[in-house]
């Protein structure tokens, strides 16, 4: 599934290496205070090439409001974000094209669709999150406005464990 959620439901859209990804968003309600730099602060958080351990693809991951918010307030309509493609060479996954990628959805893709988006993933892909994330970034206001903070932390990866805690 693509949509997650009842009141405030998210629909995610694109690939990898399609001209963008994005997400609807139905159920926020109107005039929530909204910015582009509000939602564009969580994206940067989850931008690539910012760690030795992340693709070295770099985008730029800026997010584009096509809807659903206007003069800096929600209308209560559903709202669309796109964050485009700009750093997308399906070139090297070519020759991939009949072999699946270790460490990747392919197999399980395939399996379960009968096909392979070839060109980096498709939807199996971590630019999906873009999606999520924005969306987050509107949920985040929403429960503000109500009082409500969230925080997350990882703990433990493995056998080592955070010193820190909140």
């Amino acid at each position: 599934m693509n949509s997650f959620g009842r009141h405030f439901r998210i629909t995610t859209w694109g690939e990898s290496h399609g001209k963008g990804v994005g997400v609807v968003i139905d159920g926020c309600p109107s005039n929530l205070l909204i910015s582009k730099n509000d939602i564009q602060i969580e994206l940067n958080r989850r931008r690539p090439c910012q760690s030795s351990i992340s693709t070295p693809r770099d985008e730029i991951d800026e997010v584009e409001i096509m809807s659903g918010i206007f003069e800096g307030k929600t209308t209560g309509t559903p709202i669309s974000l796109i964050v485009k493609n700009n750093d997308a060479d399906s070139s090297k996954y070519r020759k991939l094209i009949n072999k699946p990628r270790p460490g990747h959805a392919d197999y399980g893709w395939n399996k379960k669709f009968g096909h392979v988006d070839w060109r980096g993933g498709g939807r199996a892909s971590a630019r999906e999150t873009i999606g999520r994330v924005a969306a987050a970034s509107i949920a985040k206001k929403l429960l503000e406005r109500l009082g409500i903070q969230t925080y997350a932390y990882t703990k433990q990866i493995g056998q080592i464990i955070s010193k820190e805690s909140i």
